[in-house]
C-alpha cells in the first residue's frame, strides 16, 4: 500500500504498487485478474500456464527501477542481454501491454503517489517521473485516470482533507 509521507524518489514507488488494487494499472507487476502480482520473483504468464520468462522479469524490474530515466526499447534490452525485437514481442506476449504502455503505466503509478503526497506542482511531478513533456504525461494521465492530474489530484489528495 502506499506509504505514509513524501515518496523518498520515483524508483520507490516499484514495491509500493505491489498490492495495489486498481482495473487496468500495472505499475511495476504484472495483472492477472485484477491484481498485480509482486515484481519481485518471476510470475506466471497472463496465459496462467507459464513461468514469466526471467528476461521479462528482468526488464521488468529494470524499467521500475529506472522509470524516472530516460527509458528506450534497446535500452533495456542491452541491459537484460537480449535484442529490441525479441524484448519488444516477448514483452507484447507476456504482458498483454506493449512496452511504451507499460513505461508510461508505470511512471503513471508513480505520480499518483506523488499527486497524493506531495505538494509539488503537476508539472514538477510529470518530470520527476519521467515523462519527457507535460502535455505527455496530461495525455498519459488522462487516458488512465479518466481526469486530469490536477482534478485528480483536488478529488483524490491528502491535503485537500486537511484543509
Amino acid at each position: 500500500m502506499w506509504t505514509e509521507g513524501p515518496p523518498q524518489n520515483a524508483a520507490s514507488n516499484c514495491q509500493e504498487t505491489e498490492n495495489l488494487r486498481l482495473p487496468g494499472a500495472l505499475g511495476c507487476g504484472i495483472m492477472t485478474s485484477q491484481t498485480l502480482l509482486p515484481s519481485s520473483e518471476p510470475v506466471n504468464s497472463r496465459e496462467g500456464n507459464q513461468v514469466e520468462p526471467v528476461q521479462i522479469w528482468k526488464a521488468r524490474n529494470f524499467i521500475c527501477e529506472h522509470s524516472a530515466e530516460e527509458l528506450s526499447l534497446t535500452q533495456v534490452a542491452r541491459a537484460v542481454n537480449i535484442s529490441p525485437n525479441y524484448l519488444s514481442e516477448k514483452f507484447k506476449q507476456v504482458t498483454g501491454i506493449n512496452f511504451v504502455d507499460h513505461v508510461a503505466r508505470t511512471r503513471f503509478e508513480t505520480a499518483r503517489n506523488f499527486l497524493h503526497d506531495t505538494s509539488l506542482r503537476v508539472s514538477e511531478v510529470a518530470f520527476t517521473v519521467g515523462f519527457q513533456s507535460l502535455s505527455q504525461f496530461n495525455r498519459v494521465f488522462k487516458r488512465l485516470a479518466g481526469t486530469s492530474p490536477t482534478q485528480y489530484r483536488m478529488a483524490n489528495s491528502d491535503m485537500s482533507r486537511l484543509g
